[in-house]
């Protein structure tokens, strides 16, 4: 399983019914819940929550070649990115695995990067060390931290005025400056109705309290990573592993198909291998949606191994309780693998959802022409 540090506690651990997240689990130090977990869920869902994630680690560029300089370097096709716009990128080592995933927001002359706490420090040490000669200044961004409003009555009139707006933004990655200083981004997941707050860390009691005032419920990261795994939406260092590639965690794709890897790009590490992949073969795993058996004594841990009749066919992710599909969990599993096949994770037998399965049964463009060469 991998490790991740502690974190400095959140603030918000300090109000009624706040219940701390794992020891040692990614999100240490924030709430996890705060009495009602799965009602929490719901919330998000139907209703409105605001859930801490205010442990993301924070990067900032500035200078005029910021965009231009990142497309080089990651996946992802940023190069003539829109002011107040966003996009998911990875950075990938030289054989094209994943070694970090990252949302960025252009807005006023600064890019804003957020990724996972324990990736944070790692990520920026390689921007700054790729800088060269390009007008770009990475740093620290930890002055903004996040928030993460959920459900569909964030429409309702309260909630915007509650960060001094009008009206949040309706398409997804669209972003907007916030008069106290951060920004609210759309995002496509977990729900249908999910927004990013980059507020000042000193101001995130004040508008999280803000925001429950206007009628969103405080919900914890259990609610958050819950409706995550339902959405078939992968983190990294939980559900992936050193050897994940873009292909195998679903991160294919520009901005539109809300992926992080764009395929009408070149020159970037790890680019060959999202090459050959897309035009000629196909992942060897995929990550799929489990459910586990909830009258197991016990549950799996991430990381663990996942089985058919005995053999190891792929690793297990998050795992968690969904208010209504129970226990569930994410997996990296061999393409082979069919839905019918019968699972073992730890304690629990575990079974495919065939709705989560990609369909990858097209003929690539790849192979189409070489098999035109051989006149077939």
């Amino acid at each position: 399983m991998t490790e991740f540090p502690i974190a400095s506690d959140s603030p918000l651990l300090a109000l009624p019914d706040a219940v701390a997240s794992v020891p040692g689990s990614p999100d240490e130090g924030l709430p996890w819940h705060y009495g009602d977990p799965l009602g929490e869920q719901r919330a998000a869902v139907d209703d409105a929550a605001v859930v801490d994630r205010s442990t993301r680690f924070v990067i900032a560029i500035t200078g005029e070649e910021r965009l231009s300089w990142l497309h080089t370097i990651s996946s992802q096709h940023v190069a003539m990115l829109p002011d107040g716009t966003s996009a998911e990128n990875l950075s990938l080592d030289l054989n094209g695995r994943v070694e970090d995933h990252f949302v960025q927001t252009d807005l006023d002359g600064v890019t804003w990067i957020d990724t996972e706490p324990n990736r944070g420090t790692a990520l920026l040490g390689f921007l700054t060390k790729m800088v060269f000669w390009a007008k770009a200044e990475p740093r620290d961004g930890n002055e903004l931290a996040m928030l993460s409003l959920l459900g569909p009555r964030t429409a309702d009139p309260g909630i915007p005025a509650a960060l001094g707006l009008d009206v949040l933004p309706t398409e997804p990655y669209a972003a907007v400056a916030l008069p106290g200083g951060g920004f609210v981004r759309r995002m496509p997941w977990p729900t249908d109705h999910a927004y990013d707050l980059l507020v000042p860390r000193e101001k995130l009691t004040e508008v999280f309290t803000a925001l429950t005032a206007a009628g969103a419920r405080a919900a914890g990261t259990w609610a958050f990573e819950a409706l995550r795994v339902a959405a078939v939406r992968p983190r990294l260092g939980l559900d992936t592993d050193e050897r994940t590639i873009p292909h195998e965690a679903r991160w294919i794709g520009g901005p539109a198909e809300h992926g992080a890897v764009h395929l009408d790009k070149g020159c970037y590490r790890g680019q060959e291998t999202v090459a050959r992949v897309h035009n000629l073969g196909k992942p060897p795993r995929h990550l799929v949606l489990l459910h586990l058996d909830g009258s197991a004594d016990g549950r799996p841990e991430p990381g663990e191994p996942v089985t058919a009749g005995g053999r190891t066919v792929g690793r297990l992710g998050t795992v968690i309780d969904h208010y209504e599909l129970g226990p569930i969990a994410l997996a990296l599993i061999k393409r082979t693998i069919t839905p019918e096949t019968p699972l073992v994770a730890g304690p629990c037998a575990a079974a495919i959802d065939p709705d989560s399965v990609p369909q990858e049964n097209g003929v690539q463009a790849g192979r189409q022409a070489i098999e035109r060469l051989r006149g077939r």
